[in-house]
C-alpha cells in the first residue's frame, strides 16, 4: 500500500524495525563496553591496592637492633626486595664468586647466620648465605654491585654509617676492614668482591684483624670446598 507522498508503509514498518534492532545492538555493546572498561577499572585497582600492600609491608619489616648474634631473618621474600634484588628457584652460576664477612663484638667472633636471602632450596636471592661460616655467596644472573648494606638488609639486621644492630656510634667504637686495611667508606656502601675479606669491629678489637680468610680450614661442611679457589685455596 503507497500513501499519499508516494511512501510504501510495509517499508517504513520494516524501516522501523530494522531501526529498533539497531539501536538494540548499539545498547547492547555500549552495555558490553561500559562492563568491559568497568572490569579492567576494578583489575587495575586492585592491582594496585596489592602492589600498595606489598610495599608497605616492606617498609614495616621489624628490624633487629639488638646485640649480636643475630638469627636467621623472617620474611626473606620481603627483605630480598626491599634489598632491590631479584629472586629466582635455582642459583643462577652466570656470575659467581664469593666474600667473607667477619663480625668482632668486644675480641669475640660472631656467626653470621645461615639462610641469608634464601629459604631452603627454592627461593634464591643473588646475594646469600647457607651456613655461619661468613662465606657470602654471589651468584647472579647479571653483573652488578653488591653491597653490605644489600646483605644486612636480607638479615633484617640495622646497619647505618653510626650502627651496626645495637651498636652506635660514638658510644660503641665501630670499624670496618678491608683485607686487613682500616677504610673511612661508609659501611653501608661496602661493595663485596671477589675472594675479599671484611672485618666488622665494634667495641674492643680481636688479638689480630684477619687481612685473609682461610677458606679451606674454615668452611662449612655443607658448603663447597672449591669455592675455596676465590681466596686463593
Amino acid at each position: 500500500m503507497t500513501d499519499i507522498n508516494g511512501c510504501d508503509r510495509r517499508s517504513g514498518a520494516a524501516s522501523g524495525r530494522h531501526t529498533a534492532r539497531g539501536a538494540s545492538l548499539v545498547f547492547i555493546a555500549l552495555v558490553g563496553l561500559v562492563a568491559a572498561c568497568g572490569g579492567s577499572s576494578t583489575t587495575a585497582a586492585r592491582t594496585t591496592t596489592t602492589n600498595s600492600a606489598r610495599q608497605q609491608a616492606r617498609t614495616q619489616l621489624p628490624v633487629n637492633t639488638g646485640t649480636a648474634p643475630w638469627p636467621t631473618p623472617d620474611h626473606t621474600p620481603d627483605r630480598v626486595a626491599a634489598a632491590g634484588l631479584p629472586h629466582s628457584a635455582t642459583e643462577f652460576l652466570i656470575v659467581h664468586y664469593h666474600a667473607h664477612l667477619d663480625i668482632f663484638v668486644n675480641g669475640s667472633s660472631q656467626p653470621v647466620a645461615p639462610s641469608i636471602g634464601r629459604v631452603d632450596q627454592s627461593f634464591f636471592s643473588p646475594l646469600h648465605t647457607h651456613a655461619t661460616s661468613g662465606l657470602i655467596h654471589i651468584e647472579a644472573a647479571s653483573d652488578q654491585r653488591f653491597t653490605l648494606a644489600m646483605l644486612f638488609t636480607e638479615w633484617g639486621v640495622r646497619l647505618t654509617d653510626d650502627c651496626v644492630g645495637g651498636y652506635c656510634r660514638p658510644a660503641t667504637t665501630i670499624n670496618a676492614y678491608v683485607d686487613g686495611n682500616s677504610g673511612s667508606e661508609p659501611l653501608p656502601t661496602i661493595i663485596l668482591k671477589k675472594g675479599e675479606e671484611i672485618a666488622l669491629v665494634i667495641g674492643s678489637p680481636p688479638a689480630r684483624v684477619p687481612s685473609s680468610w682461610d677458606c679451606l680450614a674454615n668452611i662449612a661442611p655443607i658448603e663447597n670446598p672449591a669455592q675455596c679457589a676465590d681466596f686463593g685455596q
